[in-house]
């Protein structure tokens, strides 16, 4: 049974591979049909097993998997190993990712069956999908590192992908230098935990955490910092990178220069869950050092706040739904923080279908609207599109956290579990949640009215050609509302507030807060559901709903004189808070100067001017010197020979 399930999980993460290596390099004889197909059917058979493994270990009961696949090399006896680990974790990890990659698969013929670049697409969605199983399948950190550094790469091509706009180019870069900034601080928190623990497999490391709690290291002289601290918040600040956090979130928003099914695939299931997952992994070391967790707890917070105000003032369909993901990873980060990994995972879960929906609806909007994505130009899409239409309604009210949708479940747990911590910074991550409902639902539903409802505000010739897209793009649609409604009552119980994960992430006793509420509040989904009508977050959820219907619906002058009125907090707010404005003059113009003056100082006077030029003018000044020396007379040498004899004498002398 062991090496049945063994192939099985190879064949999950090679089925993508190879259907990559297919449509990439033999694209051209296979045609657009041949690469779709291929693609399709290697991530449609990794979905399959993967739900397989899912039944056999998560519902069945059945073993789970730690073992090496392949060992590339022994260096001093460190093992350095292709190998997986499959526990209830890993297992829904593997069935979200294939499930999503699968419909944005399906969804991406109809997108992009005009574009010249088809076969490259599927070719790196496919091997996105590979690199983010071997990134959730991993038991050593060197795999987690390939596949850490693997999405990044693909997600550089994915949003370069259209390379011929110089705003695609800046896009990609930009987010190839921020993840470089939190893979820095990845690889140290690695190289600490390989120094402290003397290997990088997983089941060792974690074993060998009660021999290295309590041990300090001198970073700074005559300071000592935890050695556990130190390498949490190292390995934390490549999450921050990865899942885009406060302040390394700059990427995120930019990545929309991409085609719309990426979009989808980084927000909902690949790159940006990464960091998220990497986190609630590594559990067993982040309980021993509070405060790493308060540090995740605040800068989650921060996130999850203020990325929320700046989807307020977005105008293009794609970036309000980015800043939502923004929003969401960071109460995601907020429920590590608070010790609540199985409420951010599951969050991680609901999200990544209502997400994956709203921006394929998107993605829909755009196909429709002959690819404008200017909100203002929009509006009463409703009876052109009815599926859209309502599949976009689903994913906005699982976006909001509305009783019995999918995301109600899942916020309302981390939001609950917040309120039950009591680490540092757990008061204003509390605000910041609750606070990040309101806005949620306001930007949200800002947009559903602005897109399906209200003044048709497009140009005549876009209005006389709308109608619903293609069955290709939005069956998928329809596929990913179902778990948007349902899978949040379906797993709640067990995956939040239950023994889901089993031994995949642990906690302290005295971290423990969900255990507390499974205990003091939590009596099945349907009372979970009724307990929404009680005053708390799913007020502020109707609240901004309501103020959106009002603003954008009746009085669509009230927005316009808050702009005006308040100017500077409009200007600060669509300057995204001056963050691009700052890396540009602070970042890259300091790295330009140092730079320049660099190569003034050590190009041109150091290495040229002194180095080059100056030892030819020594030589020159030695050369004419000496020349003086040559005369041409007999006497002039034989005295130069006899003074260089007595030298040497003299030398020999002394």
């Amino acid at each position: 049974m062991t090496d049945n399930m063994q192939n099985i999980y190879l064949w999950i993460v090679l089925a993508p591979l190879i259907g990559a290596i297919i449509a990439g390099l033999f694209g051209h004889k296979v045609g657009r049909a041949g690469a779709h197909w291929v693609t399709i059917i290697g991530v449609a058979i990794s979905c399959v097993l993967s739900i397989y493994v899912f039944k056999h270990i998560n519902i069945d009961g059945g073993a789970t998997f730690n073992g090496s696949i392949y060992t590339w090399m022994v260096v001093d006896g460190l093992r350095l190993e292709v190998g997986f680990l499959v526990d209830q974790l890993t297992s829904m990890m593997m069935v979200v990712v294939t499930f999503v990659s699968l419909m944005v698969h399906i969804y991406t013929i109809g997108y992009m069956k005009e574009d010249p670049g088809y076969q490259r697409f599927f070719s790196y969605i496919s091997l996105f999908t590979f690199s983010m199983l071997m990134l959730i399948m991993a038991n050593n950190f060197m795999q987690l590192f390939f596949g850490w550094e693997a999405v990044g790469l693909v997600s550089y091509l994915l949003i370069g992908f259209w390379y011929t706009r110089d705003t695609a180019i800046y896009a990609n870069m930009k987010a190839f230098l921020v993840n470089r900034v939190g893979d820095f601080g990845f690889l140290l928190g690695i190289a600490g935990v390989l120094m402290y623990f003397g290997s990088l497999d997983y089941a060792t490391v974690f074993a060998g955490v009660g021999e290295v709690n309590g041990q300090t290291m001198e970073i700074i002289p005559g300071s000592q910092w935890s050695v556990m601290t130190v390498i949490c918040i190292s390995l934390f600040i490549g999450a921050m990178g990865k899942s885009a956090q406060v302040p390394l979130h700059v990427w995120l928003p930019d990545s929309m220069e991409g085609p719309t099914p990426i979009s989808a695939l980084i927000h909902a299931a690949t790159m940006v869950t990464a960091g998220i997952f990497m986190v609630t992994r590594m559990s067993p070391l982040f309980e021993f050092s509070e405060t790493a967790l308060s540090f995740v707890l605040v800068i989650g917070a921060i996130t999850a706040l203020f990325m929320g105000f700046l989807g307020l003032v977005q105008n293009d369909i794609k970036r309000v739904v980015a800043y939502s993901t923004l929003s969401q990873l960071g109460y995601m980060t907020v429920a590590l923080g608070a010790s609540a990994y199985a409420a951010g995972v599951f969050h991680l879960m609901t999200h990544a279908f209502f997400k994956a929906l709203l921006f394929l609806g998107a993605g829909s909007v755009i196909i429709a609207m002959h690819h404008e994505q200017d909100m203002r130009k929009m509006g009463g899409l409703r009876k052109y599109m009815p599926f859209t239409w309502i599949t976009s309604l689903v994913g906005s009210l699982a976006l909001i956290g509305a009783p019995f949708f999918a995301g109600f479940y899942s916020k309302d747990s981390i939001i609950l579990a917040v309120q039950k911590s009591q680490l540092a910074g757990s008061s204003f991550a509390y605000f910041a949640v609750l606070a990040g409902v309101f806005i949620t639902a306001l930007y949200s539903f800002r947009m559903y009215f602005l897109v399906f409802h209200g003044k048709e505000r497009m140009d005549e010739h876009t209005r006389e050609h709308l109608h619903e897209t293609d069955k290709v793009v939005w069956v998928p649609l329809v596929l990913l509302a179902i778990p948007s409604v349902v899978i949040g009552a379906i797993f709640v119980g067990d995956m939040a507030f239950g023994d889901f994960f089993g031994k995949a992430i642990f906690v302290l006793p005295e971290h423990d807060v969900l255990g507390q509420l499974s205990k003091d509040f939590f009596h099945g989904w349907f009372s979970m559901g009724l307990h929404a009508f009680v005053p708390g977050p799913a007020w502020l959820a109707a609240a901004g709903v309501g103020v959106a219907w009002f603003l954008y619906m009746k009085r669509p002058d009230i927005p316009e004189w808050f702009e005006q009125k308040l100017s500077f907090v409009h200007k600060v707010l669509v300057n995204k808070y001056y963050a691009d404005k700052f890396n540009e003059v602070f970042f890259a113009a300091g790295s330009v100067g140092i730079g320049k003056a660099l190569w003034k100082f050590g190009d041109e006077k150091l290495i040229d001017g002194l180095v080059v030029n100056g030892s030819a003018k020594a030589v020159g000044y030695v050369s004419s010197v000496v020349r003086h020396v040559q005369t041409g007379y007999l006497y002039h040498y034989a005295f130069a020979m006899i003074i260089g004899l007595i030298v040497l004498m003299g030398l020999f002398v002394l």
